[in-house]
């Protein structure tokens, strides 16, 4: 994700970075090859205008079409960071409930549930992106149980395993009662029902249909738009053509840019910064001798 500062215009007005014209740059480009083809076809060969009037109606209804679809995506993004937002809560209410029983009873035991709740979220996003990066936190924990979470089917349900493990072992040990662990697993619980909304929307693109539609409707509408404005634009119906399908390329983009929001695109989540942050939350609970900074 990009930091930037909403107030300022010109501090950004020229970036290519996240503003999606890298990616419809080439999309651009046949349009304008296109237009100054067809004007110079209407000024030297013979005239091939036509009323706009059906562009200006077919354009209203692309816009609504437009709007709906990034809509759709920006409640997708917004979904998916309220749902990180969750995974950060409750990170943070375990290991502060955790805290009350272990942290000065057991702080060994203490500091395995904190640092398998660190690689928690860390596990959440590799799982979304495909890659296996766990975090640095991974090495003090026992190897064994390392490589086992690592060669698990669902590696983040793995790691809540280990979590719950770890709360049944304080239990066990007589730290707190079977209620009392229930308790604290119920936030366990709720980090596997937070990542499934994310594999939810992950796993789930907008329907093929839609974006079917919606693309022919650009071509045609782009596509056709030159013979629309020659007469009226002259020479300029070319340079009119490639801004109105820089708009509607652009809006386009961005929807598709968003509605998977756990990746490393410039307009994604920051799934490595959440994670950051949830590491150094939980580990500035850890007793002075046992924490580790990172």
């Amino acid at each position: 994700m990009i930091d930037y500062d909403p107030h300022q215009w010109g501090h950004h007005f020229f970036d290519l970075k996240g503003s999606m014209v890298r990616e419809i740059v080439g999309r651009l480009l046949v349009v304008a090859l296109w237009a100054t083809a067809v004007v110079a076809f209407h000024h030297y060969v013979r005239p091939v205008g036509i009323p706009n009037t059906m562009h200006g109606l077919v354009g209203v209804a692309l816009g609504l079409l437009l709007v709906f679809r990034t809509n759709s995506s920006y409640d997708r993004f917004w979904e998916g960071r309220k749902l990180w937002g969750g995974i950060v809560n409750e990170t943070r209410n375990l290991a502060r409930a955790s805290s009350v029983f272990l942290r000065e009873r057991d702080p060994a035991l203490y500091r395995t549930l904190v640092h398998w709740t660190v690689v928690f979220p860390y596990a959440a996003a590799s799982g979304l992106r495909g890659d296996k990066d766990l975090g640095l936190v991974i090495a003090q924990l026992p190897p064994e149980e390392v490589r086992q979470v690592g060669t698990a089917q669902h590696v983040a349900l793995a790691v809540s395993q280990r979590m719950s493990e770890t709360l049944a072992e304080g239990r066990r040990r007589g730290h707190y009662t079977e209620y009392t662990q229930m308790a604290l697993d119920q936030n366990v619980q709720q980090l596997i029902g937070y990542l499934g909304g994310c594999e939810r929307i992950h796993k789930t693109p907008m329907p093929f249909a839609y974006m079917v539609h919606l693309r022919r409707a650009l071509v045609i509408y782009c596509g056709s738009l030159p013979f629309a404005l020659v007469e009226t634009f002259g020479w300029g119906a070319a340079v009119a053509t490639v801004l109105l399908s820089y708009v509607f390329f652009g809006i386009e983009e961005i929807g598709v840019e968003i509605e998977d929001p756990f990746g490393t695109d410039e307009n994604d989540l920051p799934l490595d910064r959440i994670c950051g942050v949830i590491q150094n939350n939980l580990l500035a609970l850890l007793p002075s001798e046992t924490a580790k900074p990172d």
